[in-house]
């Protein structure tokens, strides 16, 4: 199982990590990859002062925006599933 790691921390929240979240488990939903990915809400990744909300996969740290979610889901995650 894919584990997908998005960074919930003030400065992340106020980027936009909870819509990201919702539309992660969106796509999650409308693939049907819900036993193929885990998603984890964690604190601060240290990774405040880049752009974008701090996601973890595989132990690779992204800045992904929000506008940006669903092209990310499609060309990073989605490979590795």
């Amino acid at each position: 199982m894919l584990e997908i790691k998005i960074c919930v921390g003030s400065s992340c929240h106020l980027k936009g990590s909870y819509n990201i979240i919702n539309e992660f488990q969106h796509l999650i939903e409308e693939k049907a990859l819900h036993d193929r990915i885990d998603i984890k809400a964690t604190f601060c990744m240290k990774q405040c002062q880049k752009a974008g909300v701090a996601i973890e996969i595989n132990n690779e740290i992204f800045g992904v925006l929000p506008e940006a979610a669903e092209e990310f889901f499609n060309n990073v995650i989605l490979p590795k599933v």
